[in-house]
C-alpha cells in the first residue's frame, strides 16, 4: 500500500459531496428486512512505535468489546476517519454490512520495515463473540502478508475454517470507490491462516479480503509482516443486529403489564431487562445477529391474589441468526397451592442459575424446573405429602448439597418457602500473566490436576486468569504465550489446592526486542553496505545497511546492547559511531539508533610544472661565459621534440596570406556598407 495518497482534502470533500447521501442511505439500509447494520468504533491509539492500546467496540447490541495491543512501529499509524479510503456497498462484505464510507477503521504497520519484522497485533474480547453476526475485513494486502491466528471458549486454538473467509476483493475495482486504481486480490491459505498479497510484492491499493467466524472468539491476533516496501494494512469490523419481541399474558385475562424479561448472551450473561407495556408487548431492539439467546420472564407481584407463575418454560429461546425473533411469548397464570420456592447459592452467596429441581411426587410424575438467572426457583400445585426436593447443578460444581425434604399438610395452601439449597464453594486459582510488569492479554493457562482433570483459560486484557471450583489436591499449571512472547523464566508451575483460594500462580513473558536505525550522509541520503555490529548478552549480530540505509535485527533477549558502525570507505564519522541501549522484558524496539557520515572529498591532482623554454639554461638564469663557443653547422632537422624549420616557415608564410585576404575581405565589406 502507498502510505501517501494524493488525493486532495478538496476532491474528498467533493466526492463526499457528490456520494455520501446514497452511501450513506446505504449504510443505514438494513442488510435483511429488519437487520441493522454497523461498523465498529475505536478508542484512539494509544502508546508509541511497539506498543500500542486501543479498543474496539461493534454497534449491535450484546458484543463484547476488545481491547487491542499492537506492536506496531509508528508512522501513519492509528484510527482513521475513513473520508478517503472505504468499502462501498458494491463491494462483497458491503453488500452485507454497508458501506464504510466516513466510518473509522484502523493502520498499522510491521514491527520494522524488514521482512523479518513482523507486527503482532491482538484483540482480546471481554467475553465470548456471539457465534456469527460479525466480520472482520482486512485491506491493503498486496505487498505484504498476515497470518491470523484466534481462540475460542477455554483457549482452544481455532481452525482456518472457523475463521470464516468469505471472500477477496479490491475495494478499487468496483463503483462507486474510493479515489485510488488496483484489481490485484490477497490469497487465503486455511491450513496455515496466512493471507498473502500478490505474487509480486508490488505496492498497489485496494487488495482486501474478508472473514465471519463461525464459532465464538476470545482473541483474535494479526500478525503482519512486509514482504517489500514500507506496507500499511487496514482494519475493519462490523455487525449485524436484529431484535427480539414478544408479548405476555394472563391467563384468563388478557395482557399482562410489568412483568419483568430477561435477555441472556449465549454464554450466560444478562445482556439487558425491561418490562412488558399497557398491551403486554415487550422488545430488546438491536442484537448481534446470532443464535443461542435465552428471554427469561419473571411475573410481577400479585399483592392481591395467591401469586403468579409461568405457565410452561419460563425461558425461551431467541435466535436471531437468520432473521428477528418474533413472538417469544409468555403464558402467566395464578399459583395452583401448594407452592414450594428457595434459592441455589454458592457459600459466598453466588447465585446458581440453571440448576435442576426436583420435588418427587409418590404415585405420580415429579415437578421439575430450573433456577433462574438469580438462582431462585418455584414449583406450584405440590400434592399434600411427604416430598423430597434434589437438586442437580450444571457442569462446574463438583459437589452436590445433599436432598430437602418438606411435608405439605392435607388442605393447606400456606406456600413453603425458604427451601434453599447452600453449594458447597471448591477454592479457586488465579494468577496474572505479565511482560515488563505489564499484563498480556491473550495467553492461554492450563491446568491438570487430580484424576488427570483438565481446564484452561485465556488471560483477560489486564493479563488475569482464574479457575474456579478446584477440587484440592495437587495441580500443574502452565502457561502458552501469545504471538510474540516467549517464557521469562519457568512455564511451569506445581501448587495444591487446599481449603483456601490459590492466589498469585504467576507467569512472566518477555517479548523479544529489537534494535534498527539507518544511517545517511551529511545530505540526508541512505549510505547502503555500511556495516553496523549490535553486541549483545547472546553475543555479536553483524548487519550491513539495506539499499534504504537501514539496519535491523528483532528476537533479542533483555539486557545491555551496543551499536557500533564501521564508518565506510570513503567516508567520515558525521558524528558519534557507537551508542547504547537497553531492552527489557515489555520487549521494546529501539529503532532509531541512527548514524550519520560524511563523503570524503576527491584528493585533486597536483599543478603541471611548464615545459622550459629550449633557449634558456635549464632552470633559467644565466650560464658562465667559458669563452668563445666552436661553431657547429645545424643539423638538417630538428630533434624529435622539435619541429622541421622548412616546414615551420611554410605555416608562417600560409597564415600571413591568409591575414592579408581577411583584411582585404574586411575593407570591402565596410566599403559595401
Amino acid at each position: 500500500m502507498r502510505l501517501s495518497r494524493s488525493t486532495s482534502a478538496l476532491l474528498a470533500a467533493a466526492l463526499a459531496v457528490l456520494l455520501g447521501l446514497p452511501l450513506a442511505l446505504l449504510a443505514a439500509a438494513p442488510a435483511g428486512a429488519a437487520t441493522t447494520a454497523g461498523w465498529a468504533a475505536w478508542d484512539p491509539l494509544t502508546g508509541s512505535g511497539g506498543s500500542f492500546t486501543s479498543t474496539m467496540r461493534l454497534p449491535a447490541g450484546g458484543f463484547p468489546a476488545a481491547a487491542v495491543t499492537s506492536d506496531s512501529r509508528a508512522g501513519q499509524v492509528g484510527v482513521q476517519s475513513g473520508a478517503s479510503s472505504w468499502l462501498s456497498a458494491t463491494t462483497p462484505v458491503g453488500a452485507k454490512y454497508g458501506s464504510s464510507q466516513g466510518q473509522p477503521y484502523l493502520n498499522l504497520r510491521p514491527r520494522a520495515d524488514s521482512p523479518t519484522a513482523p507486527s503482532t497485533t491482538t484483540y482480546t474480547f471481554e467475553r465470548p463473540t456471539p457465534a456469527s453476526g460479525w466480520t472482520f475485513v482486512l485491506g491493503d494486502i498486496d505487498a505484504d502478508q498476515v497470518t491470523i491466528t484466534a481462540r475460542g471458549t477455554g483457549g482452544r486454538l481455532l481452525t482456518g475454517a472457523e475463521l470464516g473467509f468469505r471472500s477477496s476483493f479490491n475495494y478499487c475495482a468496483v463503483t462507486p470507490s474510493p479515489s485510488c486504481t488496483g484489481t490485484d486480490v490477497p490469497t487465503w491459505d486455511p491450513a496455515t491462516g496466512v493471507l498473502v498479497g500478490n505474487a509480486t510484492a508490488s505496492d498497489t491499493s485496494g487488495a482486501s479480503a474478508w472473514f465471519e467466524p463461525t464459532v465464538p472468539v476470545t482473541s483474535l491476533t494479526f500478525e503482519f509482516l512486509r514482504r517489500s516496501g514500507f506496507p500499511v494494512y487496514q482494519t475493519w469490523f462490523a455487525s449485524l443486529a436484529r431484535d427480539v419481541s414478544g408479548t405476555v399474558t394472563l391467563e384468563g385475562v388478557g395482557p399482562l403489564t410489568g412483568a419483568t424479561l430477561t435477555l441472556l448472551s449465549p454464554d450466560g450473561a444478562r445482556l439487558a431487562t425491561t418490562t412488558s407495556g399497557d398491551d403486554g408487548t415487550y422488545s430488546f431492539l438491536g442484537f448481534t445477529a446470532a443464535d443461542g439467546y435465552t428471554v427469561e420472564a419473571t411475573p410481577p407481584p400479585d399483592p392481591d391474589g395467591p401469586g403468579l407463575i409461568v405457565e410452561g418454560p419460563f425461558r425461551l429461546p431467541a435466535d436471531l441468526a437468520d432473521t428477528d425473533a418474533t413472538g417469544v411469548d409468555f403464558l402467566v397464570r395464578e399459583i395452583v397451592p401448594v407452592p414450594v420456592s428457595g434459592t441455589v447459592r454458592t457459600e459466598e452467596g453466588i447465585p446458581v442459575p440453571g440448576a435442576t429441581v426436583t420435588i418427587d411426587v409418590p404415585g405420580g410424575s415429579p415437578l421439575t424446573t430450573t433456577t433462574d438467572s438469580q438462582g431462585a426457583y418455584l414449583i406450584d400445585d405440590v400434592p399434600a405429602g411427604p416430598h423430597t426436593i434434589t437438586l442437580a447443578l450444571p457442569e462446574g460444581f463438583p459437589v452436590t448439597p445433599p436432598p430437602l425434604t418438606i411435608d405439605v399438610p392435607p388442605g393447606s395452601e400456606v406456600p413453603i418457602t425458604d427451601q434453599d439449597f447452600v453449594v458447597p464453594t471448591f477454592p479457586s486459582l488465579t494468577g496474572t500473566v505479565t511482560a515488563g510488569g505489564t499484563g498480556v492479554p491473550g495467553a492461554v493457562v492450563t491446568f491438570t490436576g487430580p484424576g488427570g482433570a483438565t481446564g484452561s483459560a485465556v488471560t483477560g486484557a489486564d493479563g488475569t486468569y482464574r479457575f474456579d471450583q478446584l477440587p484440592t489436591g495437587p495441580y500443574t499449571v502452565s502457561v502458552a504465550p501469545p504471538a510474540g512472547f516467549t517464557v521469562d523464566g519457568t512455564g511451569a508451575r506445581a501448587v495444591t489446592v487446599g481449603s483456601d483460594d490459590v492466589t498469585g500462580v504467576d507467569f512472566a513473558l518477555a517479548r523479544p526486542g529489537a534494535i534498527g536505525g539507518t544511517v545517511t550522509d551529511d545530505q540526508g541520503a541512505p549510505v547502503p553496505g555500511a556495516e553496523v555490529l549490535v553486541s549483545g548478552p547472546d553475543g555479536d549480530v553483524p548487519l550491513t545497511t539495506d539499499d534504504a540505509g537501514t539496519y535491523f535485527v528483532d528476537g533479542l533477549p533483555p539486557g545491555d546492547y551496543t551499536i557500533a558502525l564501521t564508518v565506510p570507505e570513503g567516508y567520515t564519522a558525521g558524528g558519534p559511531v557507537e551508542s547504547a541501549v537497553t531492552l527489557t522484558s515489555a520487549g521494546e524496539s529501539r529503532l532509531d539508533q541512527d548514524f550519520a557520515v560524511t563523503p570524503v572529498d576527491a584528493p585533486v591532482d597536483p599543478p603541471v610544472t611548464p615545459p622550459v623554454d629550449p633557449g634558456g639554461p635549464p632552470g633559467g638564469g644565466t650560464v658562465p661565459d667559458d669563452g668563445p663557443s666552436t661553431p657547429r653547422p645545424a643539423p638538417a632537422h630538428l630533434a624529435a621534440t622539435g619541429l622541421d624549420v622548412g616546414a615551420l616557415l611554410a605555416v608562417g608564410l600560409a597564415l600571413t596570406a591568409t591575414g592579408v585576404l581577411v583584411a582585404a575581405g574586411g575593407r570591402t565589406l565596410r566599403r559595401r556598407a
